[in-house]
C-alpha cells in the first residue's frame, strides 16, 4: 500500500491504482465524485434542550455524543437509477466501485462543507472514472444511482479520523461484538413543569444522568438514494429525484449522511418525534451511573413501556403547556409489525431492542435531508 499523501485540506487519502485519487481543484475537465462523510450537527453538537438544535427530546432530556462510530465499505456508482419507478431498489449495472473499510468518529468535526450547508464533512474517497469497466470515464451529465454499505467493524478498517487510544478501544469492542454502529455519550434530564399522562408515576425514579454506550449490529446496505440537490420531478411516493448527476467540468459531491436520531423515534414512521424517557426507565433499580447498552431493551415491550420495577411507563412532555400524546401508558408506533417475544426476528419486533435496531437501520441518506435510500437489512428484521 502507498503511503498516504495529504491535500490541501490537509486530509489524508491512500491511492489505489483504478479506484481511489486525491481531489485536486486543478483537475482535467472529467466528471468524478468526491464522497463524504457527515452525521451533521446533531453528531457533534448533540440534542439541545428546550432549544438551540434541530433534535429535540419531547419528555425534556439533553444528549451529547463523546463518540459515534461507524464503518462504511463498498461505495458504488451505477447506470439508471430510474430503471423500475415504482422499485428503487433496482438499477443499471453498476460502472464504479470504492472498496474500504473507512472507520470514522461523526462526533469528530469534519474539513469541508457538509450538504446543504448542514455542518461539516469528513472526506472518504474520489472516484475519478468507471474502474469497472477499464477506468473508462464518467458520461458527463447523466444520472447515476449511488449506494454504500454500513459493515460491522474490522480490524482491517482504515481509521478516518480516530483521535485517541479510548476511540481505538471502544472500536475493538465493536469488533469483538460484531457491531456496526456505536453510540456513546450521556444524556441528562433538564425538564421542568412537565405533564405526564399518568400523574400518580414517580418520574424521580429514573435516573437523571445516563451514560450509554449503544451498539447496533445492524449492517445494512443503503441502495439508490434519492438527492434533493436533484432538480427533475420525483417518482410518486419518493420525495426527491434519485441519483447523482455528473457535470462535465467538476467534481459531484456524494455525501452519505447518517441522521444519528432514529435510534429515538417514537414511530417506525420517519421523523417523529424523540423520546428518551423509555430509555432511562430500564435502569429504575439499577445501581446509579449504570451504563446504559442495548441489551437492557431486551424483553421490553415497545408497545406499552415498562420501567425496571415493572411499573407502567407514562407518556411525559416538557415543558409547561407541552401536551403529551394520547394514552396512559407510553406505546410507541410499530406499523403493520407485530410485538412477539417468542417470534421470529425476521418477521415480528420481539422487543424495544429489536426495535430500536430497526430505526437505527433506517438512518442512511444521500447529501443530507432527506435523501432516502432503499435499504437492504443484512441482520434478522421484519422489514
Amino acid at each position: 500500500m502507498l503511503a498516504p499523501s495529504r491535500n490541501l485540506l490537509g486530509i489524508p487519502f491512500i491511492a489505489i491504482a483504478g479506484v481511489l485519487t486525491g481531489c485536486s481543484s486543478d483537475a482535467p475537465n472529467t466528471a468524478r465524485v468526491d464522497v463524504q462523510i457527515s452525521g451533521e450537527d446533531a453528531a457533534t453538537d448533540g440534542f439541545l434542550y428546550p432549544s438551540g438544535s434541530e433534535v429535540t427530546f419531547v419528555d425534556g432530556w439533553e444528549l451529547h455524543f463523546s463518540h459515534l462510530l461507524v464503518t462504511i465499505d463498498a461505495i458504488t456508482l451505477a447506470e439508471n437509477p430510474d430503471l423500475a419507478p415504482g422499485d428503487q431498489s433496482r438499477t443499471g449495472a453498476v460502472v464504479a466501485r470504492a472498496t474500504g473499510p473507512w472507520a470514522v468518529d461523526l462526533v469528530v468535526p469534519g474539513s469541508v462543507p457538509g450538504a446543504g450547508g448542514e455542518g461539516l464533512a469528513t472526506p472518504l474517497v474520489s472516484i475519478p472514472n468507471m474502474n469497472l469497466r477499464g477506468g473508462e470515464p464518467f458520461a458527463a451529465d447523466e444520472r447515476y444511482a449511488f449506494g454504500y454499505r454500513i459493515v460491522r467493524a474490522a480490524d482491517d478498517a482504515r481509521r478516518v479520523n480516530f483521535a485517541d487510544s479510548a476511540t481505538e478501544a471502544l472500536y475493538a469492542r465493536m469488533i469483538e461484538r460484531g457491531e456496526a454502529v456505536l453510540y456513546v455519550g450521556t444524556a441528562t434530564f433538564k425538564g421542568t413543569d412537565c405533564t405526564a399522562s399518568d400523574d400518580g408515576y414517580d418520574f424521580a425514579s429514573l435516573p437523571k444522568s445516563v451514560p450509554f454506550e449503544l451498539g447496533f449490529a445492524t449492517p445494512a446496505s443503503y441502495v439508490n438514494c434519492q438527492n434533493q440537490e436533484n432538480q427533475g420531478t420525483a417518482f410518486d411516493g419518493e420525495e426527491y429525484q434519485r441519483g447523482i448527476p455528473l457535470p462535465s467540468n467538476r467534481a459531484a459531491l456524494a455525501q452519505i449522511t447518517l441522521h444519528v436520531e432514529h435510534p429515538f423515534f417514537s414511530d417506525t414512521v420517519h421523523d417523529s418525534p424523540v423520546f428518551f424517557d423509555q430509555m432511562a426507565a430500564p435502569l429504575v433499580g439499577e445501581k446509579p451511573s449504570t451504563t446504559l447498552t442495548i441489551e437492557h431493551f431486551a424483553d421490553v415491550d415497545p408497545t406499552a413501556f415498562t420501567d425496571g420495577s415493572g411499573a407502567a411507563l407514562p407518556w411525559r412532555a416538557c415543558p409547561q403547556g407541552a401536551k403529551p400524546p394520547a394514552g396512559k401508558q407510553r406505546a410507541f408506533g410499530v406499523g403493520h409489525v407485530l410485538v412477539d417475544s417468542s417470534g421470529d426476528p425476521g418477521e415480528v419486533f420481539r422487543d424495544y431492542r429489536d426495535y430500536v435496531s430497526y430505526l437505527q437501520s433506517t438512518q442512511g441518506h444521500l447529501n443530507g435531508g432527506e435523501g432516502i435510500c432503499y435499504v437492504e437489512r443484512d441482520y434478522p428484521s421484519p422489514l
